[in-house]
């Protein structure tokens, strides 16, 4: 191995994994759900339907990479608290979020929850071949098909109440507005269908990924300006001037993945959205120290560099390296990572990634662990790069 894949490598087995398997919850199941900047874990916290399926993924895809029964019973334990207290059994569908104990506490569906469902239970079949999760991925396929699709825009839409009445998305909004449709869900569905594609090449699920690229391209994509929309209403039209500069990077690679998997890797428009977007994004927010910026919204940029972003930033440009070879890219995931070990990476004992640091390096409070902050974008990408380089 290389230095660079030696270093990624040792920093997931002695950092990352370690950090989220001392959150293990051998009372209630699952993991704890919430770790303070002080690192002192809240044992009463509540556990989300998103961060656990993202748990579950994580230790899935480390039991497939190194075979260690450590991260399958990790896996198995992460399957048992998400089948036994975040599946909706009369309704069907993922919850939001649930308390310590697994009780529910938010019924609300969401189309991003039910593709992280699919996306770790897909993993974890392909790590373990038990089929019960495979049997589920399929139905929460089916339930996002049939619930979650609007043949008409055409379009996934975003957040729906229990018994799978529209709500207005405040879920995956930000910014001052609410979306009808989102970029963020369109890519993560786009990831999910990816891996259930892989373990399960069923034609239903090809046709969906197939439509899923045609509306990344036709809806979401910029061809002018190649940055992706973030925001739109049900017309499809764009209803805030943002760029999300982390979003762009990542789909570019989820994009370039659900290429390779449908045997579509030549296609002329989607492979050129690939390298689009990530010489885009290189131009536009790496900057001089090595890092990746946030956003812009209109003529205000926020210079926060967030922990998934980089994380996302250094799997695009490595995945652009890859398709280019332009060495631009390779030297950028190598500054990347510098930037990232020396100010992302919390160096006090027992740390992880701090959620974000300032332009100037300094740490924010948030959480290090949460409904949102998981063991997914930063182990992801060790695992990316691992297979990618070896």
């Amino acid at each position: 191995m290389n230095q660079l894949q030696t270093e990624i490598a040792e920093h997931w087995k002695t950092k990352i994994m370690p950090f989220w398997s001392n959150l293990k919850d051998e009372d209630h199941g699952g993991f704890y759900g919430w770790v303070g900047n002080d690192l002192q874990i809240n044992h009463q916290a509540p556990k989300g339907g998103i961060a656990t399926a993202r748990q579950l993924w994580s230790f899935s895809a480390a039991y497939r990479v190194t075979g260690e029964d450590i991260w399958r019973e990790h896996a198995e334990h992460a399957y048992r608290f998400l089948t036994g207290h975040l599946i909706d059994r009369e309704h069907g569908g993922m919850y939001w979020m649930v308390d310590a104990t697994g009780e529910t506490l938010d019924t609300s569906k969401h189309v991003y929850t039910q593709s992280f469902g699919i996306y770790a239970l897909s993993e974890y079949y392909r790590a373990t071949d038990d089929a019960s999760a495979l049997t589920l991925a399929k139905t929460l396929f089916a339930l996002i098909e049939s619930k979650g699709f609007n043949t008409e825009a055409p379009a996934y839409k975003e957040q729906f109440d229990r018994f799978w009445n529209e709500q207005p998305n405040e879920m995956l909004s930000e910014n001052g507005v609410i979306a009808d449709y989102t970029m963020n869900t369109h890519i993560h569905v786009l990831e999910a269908y990816t891996t259930l594609y892989r373990v399960w090449p069923d034609p239903q699920v090809k046709a969906s990924l197939e439509r899923l690229l045609g509306i990344l391209y036709e809806r979401v994509y910029d061809k002018n300006t190649r940055f992706l929309g973030v925001f739109f209403n049900k017309k499809w039209e764009s209803i805030i001037d943002l760029r999300s500069f982390g979003h762009d990077i990542e789909a570019s690679w989820l994009i370039d993945d659900a290429l390779k998997v449908l045997g579509l890797e030549h296609h002329p428009q989607y492979a050129a959205m690939v390298t689009d977007i990530a010489y885009n994004i290189l131009s536009a927010a790496v900057q001089a120290d090595g890092s990746l910026m946030n956003e812009q919204e209109g003529n205000h940029v926020d210079t926060t560099r967030i922990w998934w972003v980089q994380a996302e930033a250094m799997v695009g440009f490595y995945n652009a390296y890859q398709r280019t070879r332009d060495s631009k890219f390779l030297e950028t995931v190598e500054r990347l990572w510098n930037y990232t070990r020396t100010h992302i990476v919390d160096s006090r004992p027992g740390g992880e990634w701090y959620w974000a640091v300032d332009e100037n390096g300094t740490p924010d409070h948030h959480e290090m662990a949460g409904p949102w902050k998981c063991p997914y974008h930063n182990s992801r990408f060790c695992i990316e790069l691992m297979e990618r380089m070896g």
